[in-house]
């Protein structure tokens, strides 16, 4: 099938059903959604930082710096509003990464400095 060739009428049957997707995720609690979106770019900073795997090629650390502190706000700014029974995790992971990229780091930031921290403190192993 070419680019030209008009959709089929069973696939025009498959599209999606935005309005119902568009209610979907009006019923997902806002919890849920930060969770969700923080659980992302934990994983997405733990691979920048090389820890998906041994001898990772997928290592950047400008790019985990970014995530981590993209992080380290929503976590920070979210906290109250999510319980410490959602937050208390994502802090701990959020600390993991902070003391992973200060590791991986060839000229360490200065306490305080690193990834994050201007929302969460330093951060000292």
């Amino acid at each position: 099938m070419t680019d030209a060739t008009p959709p089929t009428a069973t696939e025009a049957d498959e599209a999606p059903d935005y309005e119902t997707l568009t209610r979907d995720i009006a019923e997902v609690p806002a919890v849920e959604v930060i969770t969700t979106v923080a659980v992302h770019l934990l994983s997405a900073a733990a691979v920048n930082l090389g820890l998906d795997k041994p001898d990772s090629e997928h290592k950047d650390l400008d790019e985990a710096r970014k995530l981590i502190t993209a992080l380290a706000g929503l976590v920070t700014a979210s906290a109250t509003e999510i319980s410490s029974f959602h937050a208390a995790p994502l802090r701990d992971g959020l600390k993991s990464l902070q003391l992973a990229f200060r590791e991986a780091s060839l000229v360490p930031d200065e306490p305080g400095q690193g990834p994050g921290e201007k929302f969460t403190g330093p951060v000292f192993g």
